[in-house]
């Protein structure tokens, strides 16, 4: 698929981070962006900057991830292209000991069923709305393209770590969905693919003391650095435009292999 004006994309998580990186990104080779994120004030920002438009949306919740897609066709028309960015990460071990008092106590059920809920459910319901307005389309290219979808995983999904638990199962769940969804609309012209970033500098990192983020960077074998959202951004582009990428999950991590903690 050629990158252009006549191309229109949803980036889910578009305010920020990965998300918002993808959107400008995209912008700048000419795509129509709908920025798609719960953080109006950012997301109202970043599609002011790159002329796109911004569309509140929860992506675990179906009514507003149609109402979001509504809206968004509205203002480009039918997206071509879907990056699922938006997630939410959590740290807790399946059981753990209070070091003052030694009671043991388990991983809360609802805390990981929200986590599966954002980055699992969520990413298969804008999948699924998603592809059913592509697979309606006419083609864009030779091969009978109509669109492609890109989520996001994590290395985590492959060597999760220590309290990683609920985030591990969650993107290990976004990564193994990709090849079924590939096949069940192959026959559709859609392509599915997924990116498991490594250590990239987010917004999830600014939290971080300087010298535990440098830490962190200089356990990647190389380059040694959090990875930049710009990269990720443009393998997203390098993806949209390779039609035999399909199926496939793409580790973008520098060859780290997360220690257990």
């Amino acid at each position: 698929m050629k990158l252009g004006s006549d191309i229109c994309a949803v980036v889910t998580g578009g305010a920020s981070g990965l998300g918002e990186a993808t959107a400008r990104e995209l912008a700048s080779s000419g795509v129509k962006v709908a920025v798609f994120d719960l953080n109006e004030e950012l997301g109202n920002k970043v599609a002011g900057e790159i002329g796109g438009v911004f569309c509140s949306c929860n992506v675990a919740d179906e009514a507003s991830a149609m109402a979001a897609f509504d809206a968004a066709r509205s203002a480009h028309g039918q997206e071509r292209i879907l990056v699922n960015c938006a997630g939410i990460a959590l740290g807790r071990k399946t059981v753990s000991r209070d070091r003052e008092t030694g009671a043991v106590k388990g991983h809360d059920l609802s805390s990981f069923k929200k986590v599966v809920e954002v980055n699992l459910i969520g990413s298969f319901n804008m999948t699924t709305l998603s592809a059913m307005g592509m697979v309606d389309a006419e083609p864009v290219t030779e091969d009978g393209e109509r669109g492609v979808i890109i989520s996001t995983a994590s290395v985590a999904a492959q060597d999760g770590q220590i309290g990683q638990v609920a985030y591990a199962a969650s993107k290990g769940g976004v990564a193994s969905m990709t090849l079924p969804i590939a096949r069940d609309l192959s026959r559709d012209g859609v392509r599915i693919m997924t990116i498991l970033p490594g250590l990239f500098h987010t917004p999830m990192f600014d939290t971080l003391p300087d010298e535990v983020a440098e830490a962190l960077g200089r356990s990647v074998p190389f380059p040694s650095r959090l990875g930049y959202p710009s990269e990720y951004a443009k393998l997203v582009g390098q993806i949209c435009e390779n039609g035999m990428l399909n199926g496939e999950c793409i580790r973008l991590d520098g060859a780290i292999r997360l220690a257990p903690k």
